[in-house]
C-alpha cells in the first residue's frame, strides 16, 4: 500500500480519536488543512481542549502555523517522551520553534509553557500519536529557545534532541542526543616497560615487513629444495 495512503487512512482514524475523545476544535483545524497535516508524515499532535481554542487568538497566524507548532515530528508514545530528561528541547514542525522539557512525571510533564493532562489518545494508526494539553503553546518561544540550543556549551546549558521518525507501541524509542560526543578510543601511550616497547616495536616491524619476510622465507625454501 503506498505510504501517502496509508498515512491518510492513518490521519482519519486519528480524527476519529480525537473527536471521541471530545477534542473537536482541533479535529475541525485539521480537516480544514489537509495538505498541511497529510505532507507531515509521522507525528506527534499536541491539542488544547475546545474551551481554551474557543479563547485562544488565532487572528495573527495562519491555521497550518499553529497545527506546525502544536506538532512533533515523530510518533510518540506518552512512554517515549518521558524518556527525555528535563531541559532537553525537542523541535515542533514549525521550523526554528523547539519546545523545552521539564519532566517531572507523568501528572507533571511540560512542554514550553502547557502540561500535557491526557496522553495517548491517538493510538490506532502507526504514524500519529496525539495527547491533550492544558494550554496553547506561545508563539514567542521560537527564538529564544533556538538561540540557547545554539550560543550554549556548557553542561548546564539545554540539551537538543534529535527524534526517530516513528515510534511503535511494540517497540520503545529511546532518544538519542544530537550534541553527545562519539566515543573515541584513547591513543597508546609512548610510556611502558622495555618488553613491552619490545613488543609493540617487533609487532610494527613485523606488520611492515611481513610482505618481503614471506617473500624471502619461500626464495629459502625453493633454494633449499
Amino acid at each position: 500500500m503506498p505510504v501517502a495512503i496509508l498515512r491518510s487512512q492513518d490521519l482519519v482514524v486519528a480524527v476519529e480519536e480525537m473527536q471521541n475523545a471530545n477534542y473537536f476544535s482541533f479535529a475541525m483545524l485539521i480537516n480544514m488543512s489537509p495538505n498541511t497535516t497529510t505532507n507531515l508524515g509521522n507525528v506527534t499532535f499536541l491539542m488544547p481542549k475546545d474551551k481554551i481554542l474557543s479563547t485562544a487568538d488565532m487572528l495573527q497566524e495562519s491555521t497550518n502555523d499553529f497545527l506546525l507548532r502544536h506538532s512533533i515530528p515523530s510518533a510518540l508514545l506518552f512512554e517515549n517522551l518521558e524518556r527525555i530528561p528535563s531541559r532537553s528541547l525537542i523541535p515542533s514542525s514549525l521550523p526554528d520553534y523547539m519546545l523545552r522539557i521539564s519532566n517531572g512525571g507523568r501528572k507533571r510533564f511540560f512542554l514550553n509553557n502547557v502540561r500535557i493532562t491526557s496522553p495517548n489518545l491517538c493510538t490506532a494508526g502507526s504514524s500519529i500519536r496525539c495527547h491533550g494539553i492544558d494550554g496553547v503553546l506561545n508563539n514567542n518561544s521560537s527564538s529564544s529557545s533556538s538561540q540557547r540550543s545554539c550560543s550554549s556549551n556548557s553542561s548546564s546549558g539545554p540539551v537538543v534532541v534529535a527524534l526517530p521518525p516513528t515510534a511503535s507501541p511494540a517497540q520503545s524509542t529511546v532518544p538519542s542526543f544530537a550534541d553527545q560526543a562519539p566515543l573515541i578510543a584513547p591513543q597508546p601511550s609512548d610510556s611502558g616497560t622495555p618488553k613491552q616497547k619490545s613488543a609493540a616495536g617487533y609487532s610494527q616491524r613485523l606488520s611492515c615487513g611481513g610482505i618481503i619476510s614471506n617473500f624471502f622465507l619461500v626464495f629459502a625454501m625453493v633454494l633449499i629444495f
